[in-house]
């Protein structure tokens, strides 16, 4: 499988080939357990992107499980709690045990670590 700068020399080489021409030509190809070839549209597209310069991977440090993107926005469930998640609390290097003081303001909920000023924290 082509990648870099050599994906992208093929891609231009090829010009007007179709895309399952062209996927095939760079070397985006598997076999099936019966044989047939499948073509892998989606690792050559992430090839291309990435000779291009884009990225998709990411640094990991926003991403959840599953690689999704933290929303930064928290729903009250149908039970009336509100769940903030693992992705979050890891950012935060949070600990099971860890305690909060919760302080309830306007439209707003804010929660203190136990022994620290509020001073501290922003």
């Amino acid at each position: 499988m082509l990648t870099g700068s050599d994906l992208l020399a093929k891609v231009k080489d090829l010009g007007d080939a179709g895309k399952s021409e062209l996927v095939r030509s760079c070397g985006y190809v598997s076999t099936k357990k019966d044989g047939s070839e499948r073509l892998n549209f989606t690792a050559f597209y992430e090839a291309l992107l990435e000779a291009k310069g884009l990225s998709l991977g990411g640094d990991g440090a926003s991403r959840g499980k599953g690689g999704r993107k933290l929303s930064y926005v928290a729903t009250v469930q149908g039970n009336g709690n509100l769940l903030i998640g693992k992705a979050y609390t890891a950012l935060l290097d949070l600990k099971p045990g860890d305690e909060f003081e919760i302080k309830l303001g306007r439209k707003q909920i804010r929660l203190i670590p136990a022994g620290s000023t509020e001073d501290e924290e922003e």
